[in-house]
Parts: structure tokens; C-alpha cells; sequence
């Protein structure tokens, strides 16, 4: 099951959101809802993103999917994400109305993604929506609501684009070969490697950019850093399979939420 749940990203997606809310001023109690709620709508999009490619993981014989090899049956997945789904719910709305909303938008543009929108050239587009409400998520439930600065949200969708790009990568040819043609898959491999670190790039340049003042010394090395890591992620030929390009694309994720802990304090 913690195989199943692509436990990278739920981990990575969760410890940046919560360290959000920390920067923010959450709160200790503010900012363990969030994690949970966080959590929760991760786990319910990683387990539905199984549930619903068993069939082409089979095909594919993906030996890093569970239900694939057959070690877990597809419908305690399917299961287990409608369980996640149903938790993340209260949970989020343990932030308030309006914050728990925008968090249950975001999740649910996952299992669109997953149910329809993968196959098609709107593909980013759950994902721009999904990492671009989790500021929102942040800053609506602080004990004065607001809506997070442009450059928090525009960072975020930019990280969620990137994100997906990287991520389809190993799998393009798999993907094409079962009929799944999402945006990345038209493109093409070469175009994927060499656009992902742009999007990712641009990200970072937001957050330094985009906030109130000048940027500052940490801004420009955590800038240089990115850009380091994004390249070796992406640009840098990998095998079919590789996962390195997303693990490189969390990273860079990484370095955009310490500017944006950094600046936390603008973010509202």
C-alpha cells in the first residue's frame, strides 16, 4: 500500500505545504491540520491513479506498481483512495470553510486528472490548479483569511506544471503505447526534458522575484542552486524508467518553498 500511493510526492507535497503553514503562522495546531488534510488528499490521488492504470500497468509490465504485479489487488486500492477521499474532507475543512473549499478543489482536480484529463492536451491543468490552491489553502485559514500573494499561487501552479512534465517522462512511450495522450506525450521526450526546466526555473524566478523588496544574497544562491539541480535533473540524458528527472523536479520544489518560507511573512 505505501508503495501503491506514490509515497514521494505525497511525502514531498506535504512536508513543503505544512512547512507553509508554519512560515505563514498557522500555528502548531493550524499547521497539524493542514499536514493531515494535505496528507490525506495525496494518499487519495496516488492510490486512485493506481486503482484506475492497473489495467495499463499490467501491460506495461510495470514492476514498480503493486496491483501490476499482482502483490495487491486493485480493488483495496480503489478502496483505500475513495477512504483517503472521504478523511481529506473534514479534515481540510478543519481550516475553515473557505480554505477547506479551495483544498478539496485542488484535490479533486487530482482524480480528474486520473479520470479524464490525462488523456488529453489539458493535462497540466490539474496540476497548475492543484499546486496553485495550496498557498491559498495556507493563508485562508490564518485567523485573518486572505487570499495568498499572486506570486505564491503563480509559483505554485508554475511548480505544478513542471511537475507534471518531469514526471511523465520515464513513461512517455509506455503511455503512448496504451493510448494515453496527454500534452507531454504529443510533445514528444526531447521537447519534455528540455521544457520542464524552464517551467521549473520560472517558478523559482517568481518567488525571487515577486515579492516586496529586493532580492537578497539567499535568494540568488537558492536561485543558482535550482537552477543547477534542474538541469542535472532534466537536461542530463537519462534511461527509460528513470526517475531521477522528478526526483530533481521535487528538489527544485524544495528550494521555491524555502524562498517562500523565507518570505513567508509576505505571502498573505
Amino acid at each position: 500500500m505505501l508503495r501503491s500511493c506514490h509515497p514521494e510526492p505525497a511525502i514531498a507535497v506535504t512536508v513543503f505545504v505544512t512547512a507553509l503553514a508554519v512560515a505563514a503562522g498557522r500555528g502548531a495546531a493550524g499547521s497539524a491540520a493542514v499536514a493531515a488534510a494535505v496528507l490525506t488528499g495525496q494518499l487519495s490521488v496516488g492510490w486512485c491513479n493506481d486503482a484506475i492504470d492497473a489495467q495499463r500497468d499490467t501491460v506495461c509490465a510495470r514492476r514498480d506498481k503493486p496491483v501490476a504485479t499482482g502483490e495487491l489487488p486493485g480493488r483495496t486500492v480503489a478502496v483505500a483512495a475513495g477512504t483517503a477521499l472521504v478523511l481529506c474532507v473534514p479534515l481540510s475543512l478543519l481550516s475553515g470553510p473557505a480554505a477547506g473549499a479551495v483544498h478539496l478543489v485542488g484535490t479533486a482536480s487530482g482524480w480528474i486528472y486520473n479520470l479524464r484529463l490525462k488523456h488529453t492536451v489539458l493535462s497540466p491543468l490539474p496540476y497548475a490548479v492543484g499546486f496553485g490552491s495550496l498557498p491559498a489553502f495556507v493563508t485562508l485559514g490564518l485567523a485573518s483569511p486572505s487570499w495568498p500573494a499572486w506570486w505564491a499561487v503563480t509559483a505554485g501552479a508554475l511548480l505544478g506544471v513542471g511537475a507534471h512534465l518531469v514526471n511523465v517522462l520515464p513513461d512517455i512511450e509506455d503511455d503512448l503505447t496504451t493510448g494515453v495522450r496527454g500534452l507531454p506525450q504529443r510533445l514528444g521526450r526531447p521537447a519534455c526534458r528540455w521544457l520542464a526546466p524552464f517551467v521549473l526555473l520560472a517558478a523559482v524566478g517568481v518567488v525571487v522575484a515577486g515579492p516586496p523588496g529586493a532580492a537578497d544574497d539567499s535568494d540568488r544562491v537558492l536561485a543558482a542552486a535550482a537552477g543547477t539541480v534542474a538541469i542535472a535533473g532534466t537536461a542530463v540524458p537519462s534511461g527509460a524508467g528513470s526517475r531521477w528527472p522528478f526526483r530533481a523536479a521535487i528538489v527544485v520544489a524544495g528550494i521555491a518553498v524555502a524562498q517562500l518560507v523565507l518570505r513567508g511573512s509576505d505571502m498573505a
